[in-house]
C-alpha cells in the first residue's frame, strides 16, 4: 500500500479532523485519565476507511491502538489495585500508562503537523 501526500479541500479537512480527535484524545487523557477517549474512538473507527490510501489513516489507527493499549495497561493496573500488596505497582503502572499515551498523543500531533505517517 501506497501513502501518497496531496493536497485538496478534502485533504485538509480529513486532516483537520485528525487534529481534533487528537486534541480530544488529549483532553480526555488529562481532565479524566483517558475515560472519555472512547468518544474519538469511535469517530477514528468511521472515519478511517475514507483516508485508506494515505498516510492519515496511519493516524487513525495509530489513535486506536494506543487507546486499547492504555486500557489495558489501565485494566491491569486496577487488577493489581484490589490487592494491597499490588496497590504501589497499580499506581506505577497507572503513571506510567499515562506517560505512554501523552507520548503517543505528542508524537502523533507533530507528526500529523509534518505530513508524516506514523510506524505500524
Amino acid at each position: 500500500m501506497t501513502q501518497d501526500t496531496y493536497f485538496d479541500i478534502d485533504f485538509e479537512s480529513k486532516k483537520k479532523l485528525l487534529w481534533w480527535l487528537y486534541l480530544l484524545h488529549g483532553a480526555s487523557l488529562v481532565f479524566s485519565l483517558g475515560a472519555f477517549s472512547f468518544i474519538p474512538l469511535i469517530l477514528n473507527y468511521i472515519k478511517r476507511d475514507e483516508t485508506s490510501g494515505t498516510f492519515l489513516c496511519s493516524h487513525h489507527s495509530w489513535q486506536i491502538r494506543s487507546f486499547w493499549w492504555y486500557l489495558l495497561w489501565m485494566a491491569i493496573g486496577g487488577l493489581l489495585f484490589v490487592t494491597i500488596i499490588g496497590i504501589p505497582v497499580a499506581a506505577l503502572i497507572w503513571f506510567a500508562a499515562w506517560v505512554w499515551k501523552a507520548y503517543r498523543l505528542i508524537r502523533g500531533f507533530t507528526d500529523l503537523r509534518d505530513n508524516r505517517p506514523m510506524p505500524d
